[in-house]
């Protein structure tokens, strides 16, 4: 009985045995065009060499638009007071606290992508993880804009730090979640730009050693830190990536356990349950999945970059999207039955007011979105395509906002007395604002986006062999065609016991 696989591997004459050359199952290509380690290098950094395209002016001047019109937002916001918003006695969180945990969320993937897959060895990460930090860094900067936004006095900002003062016994109060938002968020956004920035120090070498201004040589050597490429620059490069991604991985479990016990440590139905943590921490991945797509889905076409960020890319982000939304699923579905069987009569009214109350469309909106629309990535020709990832992740964006919307604003609406009872509409300045976080995002993403290199050059070399249906060879470009598997299965001369 002979053990033979579909795929084959063309090894050299001295590594073959009597029984025929040695045959193993090998994973469909990550990398595939053929491509050389010359070819990588010139693919990702023409980029950053070159002069833009029109259509990055054109994205480019949009997001410069809508950031500067919101900024008018933001100063006219502090300048008149909170009361611009659509806030009232009742609903004192809307559409502020919704966006701040929005995009808290959505920066969850970054770090995921990075850290989690990193210590987990999957290849298919080092096509997308440069994009998805970089998106992690941004989001991280337009949440925290929500909280200098809330503050309505930003320069009174550091009151919110445990720090000396002569101001009496003025002091944070640690029991407060709001003051573990403060340190579990700067702690996530510093090590994500740490580990941003280091992982972008070989390539910003490789920019250095192709620079033909003595102003481009400077700035990317300054950035590169002297790196020199030796044996021992990258162990200590793989050394310190590992430690940055022990450090991370549990703040991808943490930043957005202490986010959800901004709601969970309160008294208000709705809010106070034991399931927040995990709840929250699953739509965080979820959301910031479904971004991470769509930039990449836009970056691919852009940039042309097919050949690094395949479909087995692609296929790969929507199985954990619909990994993550099953179980966001059935967060929901538990939250329903712990109100039913808590006995609580107001814990009980406040998710039959979410779903039959005035705010029913948006509670059927998350349902819809979070819920019922991914399962559509079962189907592996909807999973596989480029058009319909797109569409469902921007669904599923669209989604989680609206969960965080229905937490916050249809539990409090409605309080323990009737005659206090409130609608929130909102005003053109909460609309604004959050449009002034979307310009910041996409003017600092696509400024990333043409002066640094968007996948990581060095992590997909380190791949090529492995992962590519062409072996890479030397730039000269001998037997460039040399495939890695066989178009038949080897057909041994002896066949195996």
């Amino acid at each position: 009985m002979s053990i033979l696989s579909d795929q084959s591997l063309p090894l050299p004459d001295d590594l073959t045995s009597h029984h025929g050359p040695v045959t193993a199952a090998v994973r469909t290509p990550l990398i595939t065009g053929g491509k050389t380690y010359a070819d990588v290098t010139h693919d990702v950094c023409i980029q950053v060499e070159g002069k833009p395209s029109r259509e990055w002016y054109i994205a480019f001047g949009l997001a410069l638009v809508v950031l500067l019109y919101g900024t008018a937002c933001v100063f006219w916001t502090w300048w008149t007071g909170l009361g611009v918003w659509g806030l009232n006695k009742t609903v004192g969180w809307a559409w502020d606290i919704t966006n701040f945990v929005w995009w808290v969320g959505i920066g969850h993937a970054g770090t995921l992508i990075s850290a989690v897959l990193l210590l987990f060895r999957q290849k298919w990460r080092t096509s997308i993880n440069r994009s998805a930090e970089a998106m992690t860094i941004f989001a991280v900067i337009c949440a925290a804009m929500f909280i200098f936004l809330h503050m309505g006095r930003p320069w009174l900002a550091y009151w919110s730090l445990p720090l000396p003062n002569t101001l009496g016994s003025l002091w944070v109060n640690f029991k407060s979640p709001l003051v573990w938002d403060v340190f579990a968020i700067s702690t996530y956004f510093t090590v994500s730009l740490v580990f941003w920035y280091i992982g972008l120090i070989p390539d910003l070498a490789t920019i250095r050693d192709r620079a033909r201004s003595r102003v481009s040589r400077y700035i990317y050597g300054t950035l590169a830190l002297g790196w020199n490429g030796s044996a021992k620059t990258w162990a200590r490069y793989e050394y310190v990536s590992l430690i940055l991604a022990g450090i991370a991985t549990p703040l991808v479990l943490s930043v957005h356990t202490i986010v959800s016990m901004d709601f969970a440590t309160a008294l208000v139905p709705g809010w106070h349950t034991t399931i927040f943590p995990p709840y929250f921490v699953a739509g965080a991945i979820f959301s910031g999945f479904a971004m991470v797509q769509n930039l990449i889905l836009i970056i691919r076409v852009v940039f042309k970059l097919e050949d690094y960020i395949t479909i087995e890319h692609i296929e790969s982000m929507n199985k954990i999207i619909i990994l993550t939304g099953s179980i966001v699923g059935v967060a929901y579905l538990t939250e329903l039955f712990m109100a039913w069987y808590s006995g609580n009569e107001f814990e009980q009214y406040a998710f039959h007011n979410r779903a039959m109350g005035p705010y029913w469309w948006a509670y059927a909106t998350m349902m819809t979105c979070n819920v019922i629309t991914p399962q559509l990535f079962w189907f592996r020709s909807i999973r596989r395509s480029i058009a319909w990832s797109f569409v469902l992740a921007v669904v599923v964006n669209i989604g989680m906002w609206f969960e965080r919307f229905v937490i916050i604003v249809s539990s409090l609406h409605r309080d323990y007395l009737p005659s206090s009872w409130a609608m929130f509409h909102p005003t053109l300045f909460d609309i604004s604002d959050f449009l002034f976080t979307f310009g910041l995002f996409f003017t600092l993403f696509l400024l990333f986006a043409k002066f640094l290199p968007v996948v990581n050059i060095a992590e997909v070399k380190a791949i090529l062999k492995s992962s590519s249906a062409i072996l890479p060879v030397p730039a000269s470009g001998v037997d460039r065609e040399r495939p890695v598997l066989d178009s038949k299965p080897a057909t041994p001369t002896h066949p195996l016991p």
